[in-house]
């Protein structure tokens, strides 16, 4: 497979799973621009065909500003990777208004503004390839983290819609849906428990590591690797599908 030339923008793509996708669609020979909020994470790790661009998805002028600059360094956004999201676990009924719309403007609001940008781009090319990672929280409750769970079946909903409102087309929309990953997220999330209900660092990581059916933990690279295949020959009849990335059935 070659994406050689292919403009492909990821968002949080300067560490965890946005980052092993923008490393796998470069070593394919893609153009990717990777964005995040922090710049110096992503000077980090840009290098050969990678290229940071700060940008904070919850800010709808910056999206529109920042996705237009990308285009023209680089040419047609042709794959969109909308990955940037943020995993913090609360209760509903402890969630307050202020919480919930942070998680929704950064998991749902940011996934609709990259991929409604990038399309402007993308629409005027042959070929397009739009993915949004989103979760196995998207596809069934997550208690103790009721505003995540909600804005991953809202990103879920948002990709099979464009997948409607594009079919026949040679622009597919599909989205991953891991179970834990081994990134940044789940060191946070591990501490986060802990402090919640007094559980030692070990078994608070368990209870992440056990929802997976497999008893472990994911590799980032699993996921690049799912991303790269909806992305590459034969994947055109791959459409509005959420893949399921968690060791078994959920």
């Amino acid at each position: 497979m070659s994406l050689q030339g292919k403009h492909a923008l990821v968002t949080g793509g300067g560490t965890g799973i946005g980052l092993a996708i923008a490393r796998a669609l470069a070593d394919q020979g893609a153009l990717v621009t990777i964005t995040g909020r922090r710049a110096e994470v992503l000077e980090q790790v840009a290098g050969d065909r990678m290229f940071g661009l700060a940008m904070d998805v919850r800010q709808e002028e910056e999206v529109v500003t920042g996705i237009a600059q990308a285009v023209e360094a680089r040419g047609p956004v042709q794959i969109c990777v909308a990955n940037a999201g943020i995993a913090v676990g609360k209760t509903l009924q402890k969630t307050d208004m202020a919480f919930w719309r942070d998680i929704m403007a950064t998991n749902l609001d940011g996934a609709f503004l990259t991929i409604r940008e990038s399309l402007r781009s993308m629409l005027e090319t042959d070929w397009g390839r739009v993915i949004t990672v989103a979760s196995i929280a998207g596809l069934r409750g997550a208690p103790g983290a009721g505003a995540y769970s909600a804005s991953k079946h809202g990103m879920i909903g948002l990709t099979r819609t464009y997948s409607e409102e594009f079919m026949g087309t040679p622009y597919t929309f599909n989205a991953l849906c891991p179970g834990y990953v081994d990134t940044p997220i789940v060191e946070r999330n591990t501490a986060s428990i802990s402090q919640r209900t007094g559980l030692g660092a070990e078994d608070a990581l368990k209870l992440m590591v056990n929802q997976n059916r497999h008893k472990r933990l994911i590799d980032p690279e699993e996921v690049a690797a799912a991303a790269l295949w909806l992305v590459g020959p034969g994947s055109q009849s791959i459409n509005g599908q959420c893949i399921e990335i968690a060791g078994g059935q959920t």
